[in-house]
């Protein structure tokens, strides 16, 4: 249910270009950021970096469309939505706060949050979603320097990114807590 929250902005934001103007698509987005911002606040939670930062991004582009220039055109507000998410993962983890910290760390019990490799787990699993980040943005770029390329091609790029994104950030922990494990004591001989 978390990741759900996590991705309705993008997603809604995502659909919405499809069936109506950028500047409407990237207000949704804004709106939906503030809203998980504000569920959270309500369920006593701290307010992630990752919601306030895109809610802060949709909104410049909804402004600089609104107010700047309303023909930036799709692929330039989905590569600017792109580079955005990009330095918000980037700069949590240049800032040592990498942003799945805050998602991981109200996720598990105190004792696993505790542990040693937690915080190092948390920095790889921001390093995939900021690699994922990247590649959508450079599939944007390339579609921008090559217009006759199919749009289908950026979008088959963020769908393998984000989705890649998804399954590593569900695999890692899982893999970490078998590799470190401390092993179970051996039943004692019964002879």
């Amino acid at each position: 249910m978390a990741i759900f929250l996590i991705l309705a902005p993008y997603g809604a934001y995502t659909f919405l270009m499809l069936v109506t103007s950028a500047t409407v698509s990237v207000f949704a987005g804004s709106a939906i950021c503030l809203a998980t911002v504000a569920i959270d606040v309500a369920r006593g939670r701290s307010v992630k970096i990752l919601a306030a930062g895109s809610a802060i991004v949709f909104a410049a582009i909804a402004l600089y469309l609104a107010l700047v220039d309303p023909q930036l055109g799709t692929l330039g507000v989905k590569l600017s939505v792109d580079i955005g998410i990009f330095v918000i993962s980037l700069g949590s983890m240049l800032l040592r706060r990498p942003f799945t910290l805050q998602y991981a760390v109200e996720s598990v019990p105190a004792e696993i949050a505790a542990m040693p490799g937690f915080l190092t787990a948390n920095y790889v699993i921001t390093g995939a979603w900021t690699a994922a980040a990247l590649a959508m943005a450079a599939a944007n770029i390339v579609l921008l320097y090559f217009p006759g390329l199919p749009l289908w091609l950026s979008l088959a790029v963020a769908f393998a990114a984000r989705n890649s994104a998804i399954y590593f950030t569900k695999w890692y922990p899982e893999y970490r807590q078998i590799k470190y494990a401390k092993p179970t004591a051996a039943l004692p001989d019964a002879r």
